[in-house]
């Protein structure tokens, strides 16, 4: 009997996967008013709330994007805070339209969970977080430490590959939420926090006394960070990708938050086709020839959004400047 259930409730799951991934995604968000954004519980320069419940973050920033290129208005969002462990479940169920969450694309969640990613939004690494007070200098040092981490995550694969690989012994101490991962490390409950960089960061802003920890200097994973949408609703699947090139190629062209109106003058070829003055690429995705220009007016170009929200964390570009500044971030031609 209760191997009956447990198929029968996969069966469910499977259906409304099925029924949410055949959903017109984009005519759903017209008809509601509003994109249905899943973020995280509150992670700084990424998605985070402030004392008045406004969100903020580069994740935040990309959702901001994708509503005003649809509906006009950057303001038109429903934020949807979720933990590690239930993120793809409320995209898959369709409770959201589209995950931007800090999120690690990886062979298995591209290819396994019905989901496709749209892009890299921010390249990260996985470290280690210790008390300066312990000495430690590098991981290789950690052998027996009890390790704080977030359930559901990549990093906790990671730590077991990495203490593995190097004949280090370690004990997890793992939680749902990430605000609880920071509360136990603050405690002392463990020795080592660990996460992917940028957000070891971020959530050291809210130890009670920061600077008495230090960020080690391994990286020992490629965390490529990126929004998700359902497979199965290829138009909002391009949307959803080609807004986060126009945030891209806006930087590359020198297109701004504060110049995207009148570079819609410029004699050059691809910013006119990018700020639509000239054809009209926003048919082809189903939407209109100016989709791109209020992104960017909404938000600013890719720079732009990093200096706002990651630049503060401390955290230099590095990997995440454009391809022709020596970093890995590229977009296709607008053409």
């Amino acid at each position: 009997m209760k191997r009956l259930i447990t198929v029968g409730i996969a069966a469910g799951l499977a259906v409304a996967v099925t029924a949410a991934a055949k959903a017109d995604t984009l005519e759903n968000i017209k008809k509601a008013g509003v994109l249905k954004c899943g973020v995280s519980q509150g992670l700084p320069g990424f998605s985070n709330p402030d004392n008045k419940g406004a969100w903020t973050g580069i994740d935040v920033d990309y959702c901001k994007a994708l509503a005003a290129a649809i509906l006009g208005d950057a303001k038109k969002v429903k934020y949807v805070p979720l933990s590690a462990k239930v993120r793809f479940t409320a995209l898959q169920s369709g409770e959201i339209d589209v995950l931007s969450r800090n999120t690690t694309w990886t062979f298995t969640r591209d290819t396994g969970l019905g989901l496709n990613f749209v892009g890299v939004l921010y390249y990260d690494g996985q470290g280690f977080m210790v008390r300066k007070k312990l000495g430690v200098k590098s991981a290789k040092q950690l052998s027996g430490a009890a390790v704080c981490t977030n359930t559901g995550t990549t990093t906790e694969l990671n730590v077991s590959d990495y203490f593995r690989s190097n004949g280090l012994k370690y004990k997890v101490v793992a939680f749902e939420k990430a605000d609880e991962v920071v509360a136990a490390y603050d405690a002392g409950r463990c020795d080592v926090y660990t996460t992917d960089r940028s957000g070891l960061a971020a959530q050291r802003t809210k130890l009670k006394n920061p600077a008495a920890h230090v960020v080690l200097p391994e990286i020992i994973s490629k965390e490529p960070l990126g929004p998700l949408v359902r497979q199965g609703d290829d138009k909002f699947f391009n949307i959803a990708k080609w807004v986060l090139n126009a945030l891209l190629t806006a930087e590359e062209l020198g297109v701004t938050s504060g110049n995207a109106g009148a570079m819609m003058k410029s004699k050059n070829p691809e910013i006119r086709r990018l700020l639509g003055s000239e054809g009209n690429l926003g048919a082809k995705i189903g939407l209109d020839k100016e989709w791109a220009a209020r992104a960017i007016k909404a938000v600013g170009n890719y720079a732009e959004m990093y200096k706002r929200n990651v630049t503060p964390l401390g955290l230099a570009r590095g990997v995440n400047k454009l391809w022709s500044n020596g970093g890995l971030l590229y977009s296709p031609p607008f053409r």
